[in-house]
């Protein structure tokens, strides 16, 4: 059965939820011998991911897989080449771009290494029906309009894994999924630019053209911040690894500066969830339920690491004044001011009233620190095979650091500073 969720859905669902809070024993262990009743079996669903080997992709093949749903991905095949998909799913290889063959290498020179190789793209989707498409590969409107098109006719559902960065102007607390979007001057423009300004128009257009294909049959998802193991960005990771490493840690800001997350895991299992149950509609998906401090979080990055770190708060004003003409990065973290006042402080009511679960931050902390040392060892060895492919390439990143993040010496020079001077600098 399928359903669209509006605002009626969300008030029905807190409503329920006070009413049920509000009965007598409910909530609280039955005393009850007889067992409860199972749920019905979840009918099984043909699911088509275009993409589906690279952060989010895995994790929610893993849970479709759990629930006995039949996989294929459509991809170019080259990031399994780097880390194999470790799922047994039916695999298409192409390109998403009519008009490019699944080999597009380029050279030094910008063009195609191999320019007359046969397209082999979307036809092979041609003929095929499925329940479901899950679109996380989808950056260019073109693309995935040509994708949302030749599917619509023979498949149920399409979701499509827009971003947070889908929306203009972030209101300044609060913002539901009905806040302004952002616009492009130039529609047609298929480069991200080189402040990546573009990113969060073009991810307007492909909503829009899946919702053009698809009209009231289209989901769309705006993740905010994506963590969790397998994450290639280290933007959270960056803090349970370096405050497992001990000593002074630069916590930057306030321990009550709001801060928003949704772990990899999470989003996946929701996907699969919004898919069994045909959901149709916009929806945020950020965490969690209830506002989170960034202070908690930074504090749990110490207790799960058991390392005894010291979190030093230097303010965002004196950080700011310092790092005006050499910027660091603290990732994740966003002062909660100007123009990104509420960009940490987004309502969750209609994901949540659409099943999205959370798991306990620390639970991800853990993941996370379980997963790093594994993480380096495959940075490393991919990069040594990278490098004997090309030994006269350019000179390639330490595989062995962090992505995001300040070096350590930048840390180690801003915590000197605020020290001998905690006071703004003028």
């Amino acid at each position: 059965m399928s359903r669209k969720l509006d605002r009626r859905d969300v008030l029905k669902g807190a409503l329920a939820a006070a009413a049920f809070a509000a009965v007598p024993g409910c909530g609280s262990k039955s005393t009850a011998t007889t067992e409860e009743p199972k749920p019905p079996p979840v009918p099984k669903k043909k699911i088509l991911i275009l993409g589906g080997t690279g952060f989010l992709g895995p994790k929610t093949i893993e849970a479709a897989l759990a629930r006995g749903h039949e996989i294929t991905i459509f991809n170019r095949g080259k990031r399994e080449k780097l880390a194999p998909l470790e799922f047994p799913v039916e695999h298409l290889y192409g390109n998403r771009d009519p008009e490019l063959p699944a080999d597009d290498e380029k050279g030094p020179d910008g063009q195609l290494l191999r320019p007359d190789a046969t397209p082999k793209g979307l036809e092979q989707l041609k003929g095929r029906s499925w329940d479901v498409v899950i679109d996380n590969s989808g950056f260019f409107p073109r693309h995935v309009k040509a994708s949302a098109e030749l599917l619509a006719p023979s498949c149920k559902q399409y979701i499509y894994i827009s971003s947070i960065s889908a929306y203009g102007k972030v209101p300044p607390t609060g913002g539901t999924e009905d806040a302004e979007l952002a616009t492009l001057e130039d529609p047609t423009v298929e480069t991200m630019g080189d402040q990546f300004q573009n990113y969060g128009g073009l991810k307007v257009l492909c909503e829009k053209a899946a919702q053009a294909a698809f009209g009231e049959r289209a989901t769309i998802v705006r993740p905010g911040f994506i963590v969790g193991p397998g994450d290639p960005t280290d933007r959270l990771t960056y803090w349970p690894v370096r405050i497992a490493k001990g000593g002074d840690v630069l916590a930057p800001g306030s321990p009550d500066d709001p801060v928003q997350w949704i772990d990899v895991r999470d989003l996946g299992e929701w996907l699969v969830k919004l898919s069994e149950n045909s959901t149709f509609g916009v929806f945020n998906a950020i965490g969690p339920s209830t506002p989170a401090r960034w202070g908690d979080v930074l504090d749990t990055c110490v207790k799960v690491s058991a390392s005894g770190a010291k979190l030093t708060w230097v303010p965002t004003s004196w950080l700011t004044a310092k790092t005006e003409k050499e910027p660091v990065d603290f990732p994740i973290w966003v002062p909660p001011m100007d123009d990104y006042a509420g960009f940490h402080r987004w309502n969750t009511a209609r994901p949540v009233a659409a099943g999205l679960q959370y798991r306990p931050i620390a639970d991800t902390i853990k993941a996370l620190l379980d997963w790093w040392p594994v993480e380096v060892e495959r940075r490393v060895k991919v990069t040594a095979e990278l490098m004997a492919k090309k030994p006269d390439g350019p000179p390639m990143p330490d595989p062995k650091a962090m992505r995001a993040g300040p070096k350590a010496e930048q840390e180690a020079s801003l915590l000197a500073a605020f020290a001998q001077s905690p006071t703004t600098p003028s």
